[in-house]
């Protein structure tokens, strides 16, 4: 069997476009939802916590669809949650009038899990006009959280699924390509984080990540049905000095050639960012690398 393409670290064979073939002309009644559910179930492909990968699985098609390889069926309708996740967030209206003080004196603090709650707005408005990068809808396996002190709201962090290559990291954990393809998801990215800038409380960030990766786990299990084992995050040294991260004990795993992930000419084209790294547990390159 020849390989037609490798989708997101899966290898694709005729054998299966083959499939795939067939299936769009054998049911021609199936939408590209229906079709994803039943290649899905035929090979079997499933998230950790037993549903299918039917998102990762449209993209599948939508790549062999414009290599021509298959011909899929027109949308039939255009999906709303697709349409709004293009929209700017709105903007939102909140207190700001200055945090200052101890950490102590801020009192107990609420880290709130805030993917698909009526607070979700509120998070995206935040990083859209609060954070350097804005907002972009995460990808993949992803949470978001607001920190709160009372009613107030201190600060918003974003984690999703970790890029496959990465060069620092892959160093620093010692996998091979196969163990990457394997054990991946078993790590996390900390796409944002943003203390609000009206907020000015001394060690409030080193505080926040040190609470954040003891929850994280627990959260992440308990959505997508796996452990995390690994967190990594990227920081601009032109902008930051990592000064929180250092704080609370994340490694510095070097930097980015500055080419991201779609590079085709091997030559720097954006700014380039420091790889940070925490690891969640005692061995985890133990674990990161099992075959």
């Amino acid at each position: 069997m020849n390989e037609i393409l490798t989708y997101r670290g899966r290898p694709v064979t005729d054998a299966e476009v083959a499939f795939i073939r067939d299936l769009i002309a054998a049911r021609p009644e199936l939408t590209r939802r229906g079709l994803s559910l039943e290649i899905c179930r035929a090979w079997n492909w499933v998230q950790p916590n037993g549903h299918p990968r039917d998102m990762v699985c449209r993209g599948l098609m939508l790549a062999l669809h414009r290599a021509g390889h298959i011909g899929l069926p027109p949308p039939r309708v255009v999906s709303q949650y697709a349409a709004n996740r293009r929209l700017k967030p709105r903007p939102v209206e909140i207190d700001s009038t200055p945090i200052a003080g101890t950490l102590g004196s801020l009192g107990p603090l609420r880290i709130e899990q805030v993917r698909r709650t009526a607070q979700e707005p509120l998070f995206n408005g935040l990083l859209a006009e609060h954070h350097y990068l804005g907002y972009t809808p995460p990808v993949g396996e992803h949470l978001k959280y607001l920190v709160f002190a009372g009613e107030r709201v201190l600060a918003c962090f974003a984690w999703s699924s970790a890029p496959r290559h990465l060069g620092p990291r892959d160093r620093f954990i010692g996998w091979s390509p196969e163990q990457r393809r394997r054990q991946l998801p078993l790590i996390a990215t900390n796409l944002r984080f943003l203390v609000l800038p009206w907020v000015q409380v001394p060690h409030l960030a080193s505080h926040l990540l040190g609470r954040m990766v003891r929850q994280l786990p627990h959260d992440w299990q308990r959505q997508y049905g796996h452990p995390l084992v690994f967190v990594e995050t990227f920081v601009d040294p032109e902008r930051f000095r990592g000064t929180c991260y250092r704080a609370a004990n994340w490694i510095l795993l070097g930097r980015t050639t500055g080419r991201g992930k779609n590079d085709q000419t091997f030559r720097p084209n954006r700014s380039l960012k420091e790889v940070w790294g925490y690891p969640l547990h005692r061995h985890f390159r133990e674990r990161l690398s099992q075959s």
